[in-house]
């Protein structure tokens, strides 16, 4: 059976889900957000140790504030809610992004829910918030010239492992498997530098409906894939 330790999924659909059952927007996003915990749950099931959810791009921020607001709250208020439970269930969280675009509290928040579980080792799950994979890689290479102020690090060569330890996925597993749902056949820049050698799952099924049957299936895809790794 191929290795599996690390599984992201871009999170798709939600608006598509509420506009087709003819209900608000923020209700699709509701419903998305309950979709989490059970993967997670399944995850763990599977001895997954990474799960990456794409919560949140940084092309997300030019949506109508009325809608950007409904995500911040939705955010604010279910983590506070369940992070007492992720905790029991040892579950490591981890938050990803340019975070520094996000309100005083809820930075505060999100540190807060990082350093209660920062121990746990059933599984990380690291949550993609104001993310995109250009931004990331800007922000690691940025992150690298200033770890030397004399300005000697501007006259080494970048390597891919200099970048790799600056990126916001440092010390963790390259995802082996990417899943995408709501029907789109692209990755959009998620985690661009880290996907080179992804497995690539897309589903039509949107992500409010997703459904821990649905992500066994794309695991039991992926274990039947054989990885070249370009050799």
């Amino acid at each position: 059976m191929v290795n599996l330790q690390h599984v992201a999924i871009i999170m798709d659909g939600n608006r598509r889900w509420a506009k087709e059952h003819n209900r608000p927007i923020f209700e699709g996003h509701k419903r998305g957000e309950e979709k989490i915990e059970p993967i997670v749950d399944e995850a763990i099931k599977l001895g997954i140790k990474y799960l990456t959810f794409w919560a949140f791009s940084t092309e997300n921020w030019h949506r109508p504030k009325k809608e950007i607001d409904f995500l911040m709250n939705l955010y604010r208020h279910v983590l506070d809610r369940k992070v007492d439970s992720f905790h029991r269930k040892k579950i490591k969280i981890n938050c990803i992004g340019d975070l520094e675009r996000f309100s005083d509290d809820l930075k505060a928040k999100t540190r807060k829910w990082m350093e209660k579980t920062k121990d746990n080792l059933a599984i990380t799950v690291n949550l993609a918030l104001s993310y995109g994979g250009k931004d990331e890689i800007i922000r690691a290479v940025n992150k690298w010239l200033k770890t030397d102020p004399s300005g000697k690090s501007k006259k080494k060569d970048l390597t891919p492992e200099t970048l790799g330890l600056n990126l916001d996925t440092a010390g963790q597993p390259d995802p082996d498997l990417i899943i995408r749902t709501g029907g789109e056949l692209r990755l959009s820049g998620f985690l661009l530098w880290q996907s080179e050698y992804s497995e690539l799952y897309f589903t039509k099924v949107y992500w409010p409906d997703f459904t821990p049957d649905q992500f066994r299936k794309a695991v039991k895809e992926y274990h039947n894939r054989k990885r070249r790794f370009g050799k």
